[in-house]
């Protein structure tokens, strides 16, 4: 057996020595956790605690880089471990531990994203469909969608930008708003403009 014969810290890691040699540089909460100190012997049972160590630190290392940018989806921060090579008892421990934690919240994602959404002129269809293939349960969806202004008055809001009567009805119509939401401006929409 290797027995560990220095630990030199270097800033947040640690270069581990065994039998005298260079052997790596680890994360120091994995030499910690794993119990290594100068003169314990590194049997197998210890590396394979270091190894599963360092496969979740680098788990949560790669999550943590993934949510610096914006928020996401519990579904979509595992798809994106996968994409990065984390395997997945690593990918769904880490993504626990951040929901734990609050770090990610299906529900507040998907109340954020449904919001954005809404206000760059989507109907619900559209943003129900987003929030779904991006792995949001289908109560976290409703939800979102409750928060939102009814679609009729986002619609309103929404057709001048568009330029108004029939261009900004089918307009909203290919951005995922239903026919209900359309009635009110197709109603006040001139008969000469329909033909």
């Amino acid at each position: 057996m290797a027995v560990v014969t220095a630990l030199r810290a270097r800033g947040g890691r640690v270069a581990v020595e065994l039998d005298g040699g260079n052997w790596r540089t680890l994360p120091l909460e994995a030499v910690v956790r794993a119990g290594l100190a100068v003169g314990c012997e590194l049997d197998r049972p210890r590396a394979r605690v270091l190894a599963r160590e360092r496969r979740r630190l680098h788990a949560l290392d790669v999550a943590t880089r993934v949510l610096r940018s914006r928020d996401r989806s519990g579904s979509e921060l595992r798809r994106r471990l996968a994409e990065r090579g984390v395997r997945v008892p690593a990918a769904t421990e880490t993504v626990e531990t951040l929901e734990r934690v609050g770090l990610v919240d299906d529900a507040r994602f998907a109340a954020g994203r449904a919001r954005a959404l809404a206000e760059r002129g989507y109907g619900d269809a559209a943003v129900r469909h987003d929030l779904e293939s991006r792995g949001v349960s289908h109560e976290a969806v409703v939800e979102a969608l409750a928060t939102l202004a009814p679609e009729a008055e986002r619609a309103v809001e929404h057709a001048p930008r568009l330029g108004g009567g029939v261009r900004a009805a089918r307009a909203l119509a290919r951005r995922g708003f239903g026919e209900d939401a359309l009635e009110g401006l197709i109603a006040g929409i001139d008969s000469g403009e329909l033909g």
